[in-house]
C-alpha cells in the first residue's frame, strides 16, 4: 500500500525487506543444494520458521541471521547487507575477499581497504575530470 503522494508506509517497507530477504535465503540455499530442513538443522532454527522466513512472513533478527548465514556457509555481512541492517560494503568482490582473508588482522584489512579505495576515488576522479588538449591529442594519435 502507498501513501498519498506515492510513499509507501513504514510497514509495507518492513515487508518488502522480509520478503527480499527470505528470497535471498531461499536462492543461497538453493544454490548450495541444501534442503529446507538440512539448513534448518545447520543453523538451529525450526522448520517452520525458516520456512517463514523464506517466504517472507517473519523478518528475522540479526542473531537468527548469523545462524543462518552460518549453516549456508556464506558471510553474515551478505545477510545483514541484504536485510537492511547494514549499507552496502564499498570495494565489490575486492573488498569482501580483503575482509573475508582469515590471515590479515583487521588492521592490515582496514589499510588495504583504504587503499584500495583511494586508488578507486582517484580513478574516478581521473575518469570524470574534463581531458587536457594533450591527453585528447595522445588518445587520437
Amino acid at each position: 500500500m502507498t501513501e498519498p503522494g506515492g510513499a509507501q508506509r513504514p510497514m509495507d517497507k518492513v515487508a518488502d525487506i522480509a520478503s527480499d530477504i527470505g528470497e535471498y535465503i531461499r536462492q543461497q540455499r538453493s544454490s548450495a543444494k541444501i534442503s529446507l530442513r538440512q539448513l534448518s538443522k545447520l543453523a538451529g532454527v525450526s522448520n517452520p520458521y525458516l520456512s517463514q522466513i523464506e517466504r517472507g512472513v517473519r523478518k528475522p533478527s540479526a542473531e537468527i541471521l548469523q545462524q543462518i548465514a552460518k549453516g549456508l556457509r556464506i558471510s553474515a555481512e551478505a545477510l545483514y547487507v541484504q536485510a537492511g541492517i547494514l549499507d552496502l560494503p564499498t570495494g565489490g568482490p575486492v573488498g569482501d575477499a580483503i575482509r573475508a582473508d582469515a590471515e590479515l588482522t583487521e588492521r592490515q584489512k582496514q589499510v588495504l581497504l583504504d587503499v584500495y579505495e583511494s586508488f578507486r576515488r582517484e580513478n574516478a576522479a581521473a575518469n570524470t575530470a574534463p581531458k587536457t588538449t594533450q591527453e585528447t591529442t595522445e588518445e587520437s594519435a
